[in-house]
């Protein structure tokens, strides 16, 4: 059976109408009420609506055919302002999906946009939609934007994305392997970094001057610090987490800003495992997703605990909150360093520190004490319960803080001993006052989880020579959330 691709004619309305409503009923009812889409549907699909649409010069529309019935279509609007062209609806019937139609529509909007002397192609995907982010990441869309897309009373994440028309795909060119399940993750990554220091000048510079980085031990009031004067890390400490910045930035975690010789392991379709240009660590990696998705943790907690998985013992997954510690927080991203390498790791095996326990479902929380700072444990040998308890203590505590947004903290996630233990650093700022001090007075220090694990980064040298445990206990103090708060939201677990 032959598949024919021709453009749109009003005669057409009846038949788009029905493959738009029965698509929308195969994929968004899933998380969609009926009646929201029924209500949205009402408004913008009406026969007077597509009429308009064909008397609208800026849209235009393909229909693909099969046996001369009408199997799916594609809508293309060009924004004059942006001087770009969407791709607002490309639908299928359910009972076609899987024949290539959607592609062969795809290669129309895409030669129509040639046609025109446009270089890109942009889209939109509800984040919930998988099945078609997966298709569009595969034909070479890149994902930079994140947006809000309300249907009746449902408001969802969505994406929005653009192809390069005319080039080769991205991610294939920035694939150095893939990883799925099967072979084991730590010897991939290793196997990248080697490959990477040899081809990628940048990479090989960031671990030369890791050799020769200063680093001095001081003691604090019943914990340790290790200072490590890094210049290289000056763009992570002076990183601009301003929302309002964020459409200005150039997302270095973006797959089209990857520098040309840098690579990755893709990562069970959705990630990509990359070699961190700034190490801190002998071995340090970034696990970017491929989508420019906002750094919020509790809808990817089940990627952070497959990951400790994946990697197993010996290794720490890491992450930053956007308001605390986060380079990229407009892009959501973990890091990868070896396990034991922070002088917490040490310190919280000391059970004399150990508080506050209680036992949910078999998940063991509690606090530990003397570190300046606090923290908080979750341990537990089934990781489907250890996650449920992480996100009940997330509950808790946005409603002691009277907060509907993910409250500030910093994780570090690891297996020990075949059970999953996250160190949570609970935080009520991003950066102490010092740093935003004028002149000489300034202390160019903002911590993040690897300096709230007791690695403290300064950039500076002078801030590396004049820090004492006095400065660094004011720090810690200043920039965690108060034991009173913390207390209080594991009581409200019970």
């Amino acid at each position: 059976m032959g598949i024919v691709i021709r453009p749109w004619q009003e005669s057409d309305i009846a038949s788009i109408r029905r493959i738009t409503w029965q698509s929308w009923m195969s994929t968004y009812s899933v998380f969609i009420p009926e009646s929201d889409l029924k209500f949205y549907f009402d408004i913008h699909y009406t026969e007077a609506a597509f009429l308009n649409m064909f008397n609208n010069s800026f849209i235009h529309g393909f229909v693909a055919e099969v046996n001369e019935d009408i199997t799916g279509y594609a809508r293309l609007f060009f924004n004059k302002d942006e001087n770009r062209l969407y791709a607002p609806s490309l639908y299928v019937l359910p009972g076609f999906q899987g024949w290539a139609i959607g592609r062969r529509l795809l290669e129309a909007a895409e030669r129509y946009a040639e046609e025109k002397h446009l270089h890109e192609l942009w889209i939109g995907v509800m984040v919930k939609n998988k099945r078609a982010l997966s298709f569009y990441r595969k034909v070479g869309f890149l994902f930079v934007q994140e947006e809000p897309f309300t249907m009746g009373n449902t408001t969802l994440s969505h994406l929005i994305g653009y192809k390069k028309l005319g080039s080769n795909r991205l991610l294939t060119q920035k694939t150095y392997a893939t990883f799925d399940r099967g072979e084991k993750l730590p010897e991939l990554c290793l196997n990248l970094l080697a490959e990477q220091k040899n081809a990628w000048p940048d990479l090989q510079e960031g671990y030369e001057l890791l050799k020769n980085v200063k680093e001095r031990d001081l003691p604090c009031k019943g914990f340790s610090v290790l200072l490590q004067y890094n210049p290289r890390r000056i763009k992570s400490s002076l990183a601009d987490v301003d929302k309002k910045n964020s459409n200005e930035r150039r997302c270095f975690l973006c797959l089209d800003h990857l520098p040309e010789g840098q690579k990755g392991i893709l990562n069970r379709g959705d990630y990509l495992i990359l070699c961190n240009p700034m190490p801190v660590f002998s071995s340090h990696f970034i696990i970017s997703h491929l989508d420019h998705r906002t750094q919020a943790i509790e809808e990817h907690f089940d990627t952070l605990l497959q990951l400790i998985t994946d990697f197993g013992s010996g290794w720490t997954i890491l992450y930053n909150g956007p308001k605390c510690g986060a380079s990229a927080p407009d892009h959501f991203h973990f890091h990868v360093v070896p396990s034991g390498q922070m002088p917490i790791d040490n310190e919280i095996r000391e059970k004399q520190r150990l508080s506050s326990i209680i036992k949910v479902n078999g998940v063991l929380i509690y606090r530990v004490r003397g570190l300046g700072r606090e923290v908080i444990i979750i341990e537990g040998d089934d990781p489907m319960v250890v996650g449920s308890t992480f996100k009940g203590f997330m509950n808790a505590l946005k409603k002691v803080l009277l907060t509907e947004e993910e409250p500030m903290i910093n994780i570090e996630g690891f297996l020990n001993q075949r059970k999953w233990r996250l160190m949570i650093f609970p935080r009520r700022k991003h950066r102490p006052y010092a740093f935003f001090r004028e002149g000489d007075a300034r202390v160019l220090v903002s911590p993040g989880v690897i300096d709230m694990g007791g690695i403290l980064i300064t950039p500076l040298e002078k801030d590396f020579e004049r820090l004492d445990a006095a400065i660094v206990e004011g720090i810690y103090k200043e920039v965690s959330l108060d034991g009173e708060t913390v207390e209080r939201a594991i009581d409200a677990m019970v």
